[in-house]
């Protein structure tokens, strides 16, 4: 009996372990560029401004449905980049004050809607929000002739990472051009705005499908820190990818050990984990620039 608990236990990490890092691998990925590009944040207002899009499909549908949940809320993702591009390349706004605006008019409209239809739709918005990985290993796939498929959330999130490592790997060049020089990839005849739009797309897909699983705060901070941390330590970008792909694994493994220790929320404890990753690279690569600015004066 004891044994069957504790290899059920140690499934049940295995299925967090294992979602936790499939997001922080398509959220370390779509992080970099952002990062580079200076859109950090799209994540985080992407992640509010999805919840209008799930109530009207709640209110369309009557029910839950993953499809046309999975549907409306990436029109609204879409169109929060839409609204953060119009504002900032059309009405002369600067990018962190269009993400904002955008974001929180959404998320606003979304809360409003809740709570006129309280009484219609089985919605929370802290719950639309804040997910919890913990439940992950409650929803298994399991066939008709009972074959356990483990989580049905990991194979969705296995096929958006596959998407991703696929469009990262066949787009390299036209995104590492669009990024770093936006004005010479346009004369060259190149459609950078296609290349923004699709990228946008992408990150509001990975949001979308993972927020409901890991909580939206989690999903912010894997698409920021892993890639922070990358660029902090590297100066090739396709070294930045790979160690942003490998951090977000060991935050996700690192969070859910704390967690065990802790007892608290494992997705909180995957985002600290990421937090004090990053903290302890900026304080070591400043200590190692002291050290290194200090060895050259003595040299001179």
């Amino acid at each position: 009996m004891y044994g069957g608990l504790g290899g059920t236990l140690v499934m049940d990490g295995f299925y967090i372990i294992l979602v936790g890092s499939l997001v922080a691998v398509s959220c370390a990925l779509l992080g970099c560029w952002l990062i580079l590009r200076k859109m950090a944040m799209v994540g985080d207002a992407i992640s509010h401004a999805i919840l209008p899009g799930i109530v009207i499909a709640f209110l369309a549908t009557g029910t839950r449905n993953t499809g046309p949940m999975l549907f409306w809320a990436c029109m609204f993702g879409l169109l929060s980049t839409v609204l953060i591009e119009w504002l900032h390349q059309k009405a002369r706004l600067q990018t962190d004050a269009a993400i904002g605006v955008t974001f929180t008019w959404l998320f606003a409209i979304g809360v409003i809607l809740v709570s006129v239809y309280s009484s219609e739709v089985d919605l929370d918005q802290d719950c639309v929000l804040y997910g919890e990985i913990a439940y992950v290993p409650l929803d298994l796939w399991v066939t008709g002739s009972g074959w356990n498929l483990g989580p049905k959330v990991a194979w969705i999130l296995g096929g958006v990472l596959t998407l991703v490592v696929t469009f990262v790997t066949l787009g390299y060049k036209e995104l590492q051009l669009s990024t770093f020089d936006a004005e010479f990839a346009r004369f060259t005849g190149m459609r950078t705005q296609i290349w923004h739009y699709s990228l946008m797309s992408l990150v509001s897909l990975v949001t979308v499908t993972a927020f409901e699983a890991v909580g939206a705060i989690l999903v912010v901070a894997l698409l920021v820190v892993p890639a922070a941390v990358a660029y902090l330590l590297v100066n090739s970008l396709r070294a930045m990818l790979l160690l942003a792909a490998l951090v977000g694994v060991v935050c996700s493994v690192g969070g859910y050990g704390m967690a065990v220790v802790t007892g608290g929320s494992i997705a909180g404890a995957m985002a600290t984990a990421a937090g004090l990753l990053l903290l302890l690279t900026a304080v070591g690569t400043v200590l190692l620039r002291r050290f290194v600015s200090k060895a050259d004066v003595k040299m001179a």
